[in-house]
């Protein structure tokens, strides 16, 4: 497969489902294991309740929709929604054997259209996705269209750290070590070399923090993790929602 465009929605699709059914394990040796307790940090400054209908977006294989299925509780409801049909497979397998097919629900569908009326959804949360996205601008557009007012959109990503210490070493793990794990534990150098470049040249989570508000989020934050490997952002939607064309 070839990765020269890698934002093509079709090279992208296709490189996840060659993933899928070694991407958890990937995960976890890539990160150390870290990727867990990142998710951890996020979901304590989600502002999800009991009841609430929320969005997973980018969902992969399911596991920030479990946990946001078992903060909701039986009156509660969380949509996952992902590119790749082989990571709603096993995202739906998960859902099952954890008995939660009445709390939780994937479906394949394209994060820049999404299939929802506006003001939707009070919580919508999007995990390593939205380096992915073939125009970010148009995705932070539909995730605040679909978010209710006053809802709340949380983002963990990759992200660069600055501490001139640490920076060269992270540097020289994703650019030459990640891609020969890759290599041998999953048989897919291309697709890990290009998750780490896409990496590198994700926005810096200052950035990032201003994109938000030029979407037009408020209230934007943001909390580092492991010197600055990873970062959550996190924005509201206006009480004073805008009109919308669709």
């Amino acid at each position: 497969m070839s990765l020269a465009s890698p934002k093509r929605p079709a090279s992208v699709q296709a490189l996840f489902t060659k993933l899928a059914p070694r991407y958890d394990r990937m995960n976890n040796i890539i990160s150390l294991g870290q990727h867990k307790k990142w998710r951890q940090r996020a979901m304590a400054i989600t502002h999800i309740l009991p009841g609430d209908l929320a969005l997973d977006l980018c969902c992969g294989t399911g596991d920030w929709t479990i946990a946001l299925a078992n903060c909701v509780g039986a009156k509660g409801h969380i949509v996952g929604v992902d590119f790749s049909g082989a990571m709603v497979s096993i995202a739906r397998q998960k859902i099952a054997v954890q008995d939660l097919t009445d709390q939780a629900t994937v479906i394949v569908g394209d994060a820049l259209h999404l299939p929802f009326p506006n003001d939707t959804f009070a919580v919508v949360t999007i995990g390593f996705g939205l380096r992915n996205l073939a125009d970010r601008a148009a995705g932070l557009s539909e995730i605040l269209r679909v978010l209710q007012p006053g809802g709340q959109l949380i983002c963990l990503e990759s992200s660069q750290p600055t501490a001139p210490i640490i920076r060269p070493l992270w540097h020289w793990y994703f650019s030459r070590i990640m891609p020969w794990l890759g290599q041998v534990f999953a048989h897919a150098h291309d697709e890990y070399d290009y998750l780490q470049r896409t990496t590198a040249a994700f926005p810096s989570y200052q950035a990032l923090s201003d994109s938000f508000e030029t979407a037009g989020f408020t209230k934007v934050t943001f909390q580092r993790f492991t010197f600055g490997a990873a970062a959550c952002h996190t924005g509201f939607k206006s009480i004073a929602a805008p009109v919308y064309s669709h």
